[in-house]
């Protein structure tokens, strides 16, 4: 909209108080603060929202890939076959064997669940979720039949484990006596911790070559699964389609979503409430600057009329209280924004200081599974955002405006 220098000057002069307008520029003050305050929710919070499902689905994927083929009663005997079948498929990246089982870790007389994973030493070093979240000691250190492992850095809090110390690992499936079957108990040496940032994975995983996790699981050549990447995760079903029916009498295909439909669904619906909410709050900052301006108009009524028969047409007039309002809503977008990435940059410190303040852990690991508050703006939503709020905006200020519009002098100016 191309306002002339009149119509600028104009709208210049009424958006700052006249004698008696106190209460007007308060409203509008109040009407620029409740954008900002809307603009700045909306995005920080659709922000953090995203920020959750890109650190879940980089985390999780990243060491359990886009899907597993996962064998009946737990065991992949002919998994070679599998990992050759997968790798022919097309749109399949990367197919690796491995083994979780969960079992019970000792040390010290302190004694946890855990989920011991077994994974070819090639694909330890080469997985980068794994390789660049160690705190503690080194995953070099993890070769077959060195009687080593890693574990996560929360449950190397909860047992008090050290780099270097014993670890025991107690699986039900032992030797049979007369008198039942005597458990399994095989220490190993705490070679690496590592901190990938999920509180579940953290608490509980035990990583180990896949030869060491195979002898004491007893299960011989075989795996319990094989974990399959593909090009595209949001196409993983399509693509893993050929290969379901291939493995069909050997084990089943299971993808991400199925594996995580939960929690990534309870995400979805989450950010779609938290849009709709808080777009109320620009709601009523459109209200507000529409009855800012309704008083504004009646204010000016005199001025207009005389502005009206020195030649201001009413198109004109029209444009003066559309861009006040513009102007409003557009100094409230530009603040809300710059509010929203001095958030981005400091939403961690601004957390912690809270909860000093407070005394309260308002960022739990074990109910949020990330360990820190996650951020990722999204320009296409940001756009959107800041649409919205314009396009509320304009249309709060139409119906004061063309009041203003059609004023009529003669009636207005008949008593003067």
């Amino acid at each position: 909209m191309f306002l002339t220098r009149f119509e600028r000057t104009v709208a210049k002069r009424y958006l700052l108080p006249g004698k008696g307008e106190g209460f007007i520029f308060l409203v509008a003050g109040i009407s620029l603060f409740a954008v900002t305050l809307g603009v700045w929710a909306l995005i920080t919070v659709m922000s953090v929202m995203n920020g959750f499902r890109a650190e879940l689905f980089d985390k999780i994927v990243g060491l359990n890939g886009h899907a597993v083929v996962q064998g009946y009663g737990g065991r992949l005997p002919d998994w070679q076959t599998i990992v050759e079948q997968a790798k022919a498929t097309p749109g399949v990246t990367s197919a690796t064997p491995l083994i979780e089982q969960p079992l019970m870790a000792s040390y010290d007389g302190r004694v946890e669940g855990v989920l011991v994973r077994g994974m070819r030493v090639v694909d330890i070093r080469s997985n980068p979720t794994l390789k660049s979240k160690v705190i503690a000691g080194n995953m070099n250190a993890l070769v077959p039949g060195s009687d080593s492992v890693a574990i996560g850095a929360r449950l190397a809090e909860a047992l008090g484990a050290e780099v270097g110390g014993q670890i025991s690992l107690i699986s039900p499936q032992g030797q049979t006596t007369p008198f039942g079957t005597v458990p399994r108990i095989v220490s190993y040496t705490v070679a690496a911790i590592f901190e990938v940032g999920v509180y579940d994975y953290d608490k509980a995983f035990v990583l180990m070559p896949l030869e060491d996790a195979q002898t004491l699981l007893m299960l011989d050549d075989a795996v319990g699964m094989v974990e399959l990447e593909t090009t595209d995760p949001d196409k993983v079903g399509p693509i893993l389609a050929p290969l379901a029916e291939k493995v069909g009498g050997q084990g089943v295909v299971t993808d991400w979503r199925q594996m995580n439909a939960s929690l990534f669904e309870a995400l979805a619906v989450e950010r779609v409430a938290m849009f709709v909410i808080l777009t109320f709050i620009i709601l009523v900052a459109a209200f507000n600057i529409l009855s800012s301006l309704i008083m504004l108009v009646r204010a000016k009524t005199r001025d207009i009329a005389i502005m009206r028969t020195m030649g201001a047409t009413s198109r004109s007039i029209l444009r003066i209280f559309v861009a006040i309002g513009l102007s409003i809503s557009i100094s409230g977008i530009v603040v809300g924004v710059i509010f929203a990435a001095v958030t981005a940059v400091f939403r961690q410190q601004a957390v912690n200081f809270v909860q000093m303040v407070t005394g309260q852990n308002l960022w739990d690991p074990s109910i949020r599974f990330l360990t820190e508050l996650p951020y990722k703006a999204n320009p296409i939503e940001i756009v959107t955002i800041i649409g919205l709020t314009l396009g509320l905006s304009f249309l709060a200020t139409l119906i004061p405006a063309w009041r203003a519009a059609k004023t009529d002098p003669v009636q207005v100016l008949r008593y003067e």
